[in-house]
């Protein structure tokens, strides 16, 4: 067992996926061969995304333990809190250390759709569930952060202010939502510095091979497209195969201008697609040698 704190100091460039759980009735099987898949490209680590409801965040500790038992790579599991009561969540945690996962993503999760939120029995913020996390075992912490503010909050500068906390209370990285223009991300990084903010900040890339797809998540995130970006899915948003290679285009093109630019981490959606991550890694194979 790794953790991700001590993986990005030992390395110049870290490079990772996310991966996400089949939904309810679906078999686990073609996640664990995507994860196997992944796995070959020698990713520092995978992550396991955490779905609202029983099956699907049950099955979050199941990938991760075999990302991390089976196939020897480094697991990072989400956790969402607004969705499980504190008892179910203690629950998660003791399986999680049941199963030697020690790199937990903190998140608070998508407000449920009843309305019936804050509930007294659940955390209502990401910072109280660091703080759990910290109080239940020897955990290497991750949080979300959002380049373009969260969609919830007021303004950016109170964004950052919750951030703040979150790293107050033991988050030992960040993971940034998808973001497309990289000059947003530069002057995201220079405003948690003045705000005192240091540790690590992994950019979270999404390449673009769908464009019904990419419109729903950005809607959703809070992300913007751009004008390179939209003029691409003007052109090739009808027709898939061509889409899918000027989205990885564009994504290896943002990945290496991060990179020269100083970032240091790499955390890619993957969509569950071992070839873009594929094609992603050999065009970025020399750059992020050490």
């Amino acid at each position: 067992m790794k953790f991700i704190s001590d993986i990005i100091k030992s390395k110049d460039i870290t490079v990772s996926f996310e991966i996400f759980p089949p939904k309810l009735d679906a078999p686990l099987g073609p996640v664990m061969d995507t994860a196997k898949e992944l796995s070959k490209y020698n990713p520092d680590f995978i992550s396991v995304t955490y779905g609202a409801g029983g099956g699907t965040s049950a099955n979050t500790v199941k990938i991760a333990s075999f990302v991390e038992n089976e196939l020897n790579t480094t697991a990072l599991s989400h956790l969402t809190c607004v969705s499980s009561t504190k008892e179910e969540i203690a629950k998660v945690i003791e399986e999680l250390k049941a199963n030697q996962i020690y790199n937990v993503l903190a998140l608070r999760g998508d407000l449920p759709s009843d309305g019936n939120f804050p509930n007294p029995g659940h955390y209502k913020y990401a910072y109280q569930l660091v703080e759990e996390l910290k109080k239940s075992g020897d955990f290497c912490i991750g949080a979300a952060c959002y380049p373009e503010g969260h969609p919830e909050s007021h303004s950016k500068s109170e964004d950052i202010e919750n951030l703040k906390r979150k790293v107050e209370c033991g988050c030992d990285f960040l993971i940034t939502q998808l973001f497309f223009d990289n000059s947003v991300l530069y002057g995201f990084l220079y405003n948690l510095l003045s705000k005192g903010i240091e540790i690590p900040v992994m950019a979270g890339i999404m390449p673009v091979t769908n464009a019904k797809q990419i419109k729903r998540m950005t809607k959703l995130s809070g992300a913007s497209l751009n004008s390179e970006l939209n003029i691409l899915i003007d052109k090739f948003g009808d027709k898939p195969e061509a889409m899918k290679q000027a989205g990885i285009a564009y994504a290896v093109n943002q990945i290496i201008d991060l990179i020269a630019n100083g970032v240091k981490g790499i955390h890619i959606y993957t969509m569950n697609k071992p070839d873009i991550a594929e094609e992603i890694m050999r065009s970025i194979s020399s750059i992020i040698k050490d």
